[in-house]
């Protein structure tokens, strides 16, 4: 007999387990193969251990699919590792003129110079204990500097990322949304607000009760109507347009109702929030706020010679890192794919930054065919990516020196998050860590999971056009995740 056969024989009569728990995997992946409501779909499913490049099970893994919030994988992850762990954001407040430290009045404007930090504000990083908000602190520290008057205006200035704050392949029915808020290069307030609610009998028209925080100079076109048992209400509304036209549907019979809209013009939307902080502590404010971006569109002047009164520091990046993975925050996501590009070109934008970490993933040694970029998050239905390659960042990302951030921000099976009440009562259960993906007919998770010796698996499963509800196909994921954490 051969050797090779023999040793092959040996093998499988010393390891009868190892094989029962890949063949179930292989098994599950053979059932869902002949699952009536995948006959249209595309779906794959990528498996490697960690420390070996060969796939332990795969199906489909060069098919390009897309991927939804998985895709946040690629960009934490690069933001981790080209950042480091311990990076911070800064957001500096300066002053172009002069400042007249005796009488206290500034003779020109006072700048919020945005570092697209998307913290500031943020309910992610609120102390609920503390009673003010960024822009109160910061005028209390401008107070405390002297500062009685400005003869100018509180300049909102953004101009570290492009004005265009949503990336181009957004579709209508998400921006205006606050899940479809873009980055800008001064974030505030997570970008968004909330428009409460009145609903009555099923059929009939609701009515707005207020909208906090306050949106100054917003029109909002209310076509909302009592009905259904969930939130099926949607805003509508372009970057830096105050008119928005809400419709769909809410429950019935309800009070302060909240849907979350996206804020038109962050930077502006600070700037007033600043301009009012300090008005409110008596400090006097001639002008009304504005941005850098509405000066350059109306061709006035705009002096490069300022002087930092103020910085505020993020954060740190694990922590930032975190929030964006266990909560799928798309802002968080957008914002840290233009800081990528910001560092290396000097001015932040989707296309720039897509490149860079498609580039940045390639050149660790991930294979790139077949993956599209078109935003950080996943809200692109443009975005495509095999599962082999959603794999194999997950092994260069397990050899990064920055992969426990990267890892502990990922969701836990079975755990409070996206990942709540999957994997329950198996071997996955609090053990399995993925980044959840879903929008429209797409559906996947990308992750870790240890298997019975303790090996660090890593894994990608997707899964498009798919003919059953949302709640059905995680279902069947579940049956392949539960199976790729007993494969060996």
């Amino acid at each position: 007999m051969d050797n090779r056969i023999l040793l092959l024989l040996i093998s499988l009569l010393l390891s009868p387990v190892s094989f029962a728990q890949t063949s179930k995997l292989n098994a599950e992946i053979e059932s869902l193969k002949k699952d009536p409501a995948l006959k249209h779909a595309t779906w794959s499913v990528c498996v490697m251990n960690t420390k070996k490049d060969t796939a332990i099970a795969e199906y489909n893994s060069h098919i390009s699919l897309v991927p939804a919030s998985t895709l946040k994988i690629l960009t934490t992850g690069a933001a981790l590792s080209m950042l480091g762990s311990d990076f911070v954001f800064q957001t500096r407040l300066q002053y172009d003129g002069v400042f007249d430290t005796i009488s206290g009045v500034l003779k020109g404007n006072l700048y919020i110079v945005g570092g697209g930090d998307p913290t500031l504000e943020s309910e992610y990083f609120k102390d609920k204990k503390d009673s003010l908000t960024t822009v109160e602190k910061w005028a209390l520290i401008l107070k405390a500097k002297g500062l009685k008057k400005i003869e100018g205006a509180v300049i909102g200035d953004a101009s570290v990322f492009e004005d265009n704050m949503t990336p181009s392949q957004w579709i209508w029915g998400d921006m205006g949304n606050y899940f479809g808020a873009g980055a800008s290069g001064l974030n505030y307030h997570d970008n968004k607000y909330t428009v409460f609610f009145k609903s009555g009998a099923a059929g009939s028209k609701t009515s707005v009760v207020k909208t906090a925080p306050a949106i100054e100079n917003l029109q909002l076109v209310n076509n909302v109507t009592a009905g259904g048992s969930d939130d099926n209400a949607f805003i509508y509304g372009s970057q830096y347009s105050y008119l928005r036209v809400a419709q769909g549907t809410i429950p019935a019979n309800k009070n302060n109702y909240e849907v979350e809209g996206a804020v038109p013009d962050p930077a502006l939307f600070c700037a007033q929030a600043l301009s009012q902080a300090l008005q409110n502590i008596d400090v006097a404010v001639a002008k009304k706020a504005g941005t850098v971006r509405a000066m350059k569109e109306a061709n006035e002047a705009i002096t490069a010679k300022r002087t930092i009164l103020h910085t505020h520091y993020s954060p740190t990046l694990d922590k930032i890192v975190y929030y964006t993975n266990l909560k799928s925050l798309n802002l968080y996501a957008e914002a840290l794919l233009k800081y990528i590009c910001y560092t290396k070109t000097g001015l932040g934008s989707d296309s720039g930054g897509t490149d860079i970490v498609t580039n940045f993933w390639k050149n660790r040694g991930a294979d790139v065919s077949g993956f599209f970029m078109n935003d950080g998050c996943g809200l692109a239905r443009a975005n495509v990516i095999t599962t082999k390659t959603e794999t194999q960042v997950l092994r260069l990302m397990a050899k990064d020196k920055n992969f426990n951030a990267f890892y502990n921000s990922l969701p836990v099976a079975g755990r409070p998050g996206s990942l709540g009440g999957l994997c329950d009562g198996t071997f996955a259960e609090n053990n399995l860590r993925a980044k959840s993906g879903y929008i429209t007919r797409a559906r996947g998770y990308a992750g870790y999971v240890k298997n019975r010796k303790g090996e660090l698996l890593c894994f990608s499963v997707l899964a498009n056009n798919y003919e059953c509800t949302p709640t059905e196909m995680k279902k069947k994921l579940e049956k392949i995740l539960v199976a790729i954490a007993e494969a060996e």
